[in-house]
């Protein structure tokens, strides 16, 4: 059976970019168990609530909820048990140092297959306070209505 190719996403932290400033970005691989793969190729999966650590010079990724297989038997997985993520070593010192600076967290953005492989993308994020939320509330309101402006123009309705 040929390998699968591109992209297929499993789960998204929508919410992460409304209550973080997101810094930076970075690609990891995941260990999973094969109940764990089955469960996320069905599309199951949940980022609320996740986060990663540093633990003895290792990422680790705690709260992450993927739910039992359905068809599992006794070898079903826990739903929230801590995952290892995969990262050179060269990435992982360039992240711990962005990390040393006060007020940053790592969270995951989104877990999807690539190529056939699980992945976790993670951001470098500083959480915003309420009158930033406000903010860019505002801004994406206003850019809203300046395209709904230009499409009535263009249209010739105005």
């Amino acid at each position: 059976m040929p390998r699968e190719k591109g992209r297929k996403v499993v789960a998204t932290n929508r919410k992460a970019r409304h209550d973080f400033a997101i810094l930076d970005t970075f690609e990891a691989g995941i260990v999973l168990t094969g109940t764990e793969v089955k469960s996320l190729r069905m599309g199951r999966a949940s980022l609320v609530d996740a986060f990663a650590q540093e633990r003895d010079g290792e990422i680790y990724l705690h709260q992450l909820h993927i739910p039992e297989y359905t068809q599992g038997t006794w070898t079903n997985h826990e739903p929230r048990r801590t995952r290892k993520l995969l990262m050179h070593r060269t990435e992982i010192q360039k992240l711990l140092g962005k990390l040393s600076e006060s007020g940053l967290t790592l969270i995951p953005l989104s877990l999807y297959f690539a190529d056939g492989w699980a992945k976790v993308e993670l951001g470098l994020a500083r959480g915003k306070k309420s009158y930033d939320k406000r903010q860019d509330l505002a801004t994406r309101d206003a850019n809203r209505e300046i395209q709904r402006a230009l499409g009535r123009r263009n249209k010739g309705i105005e």
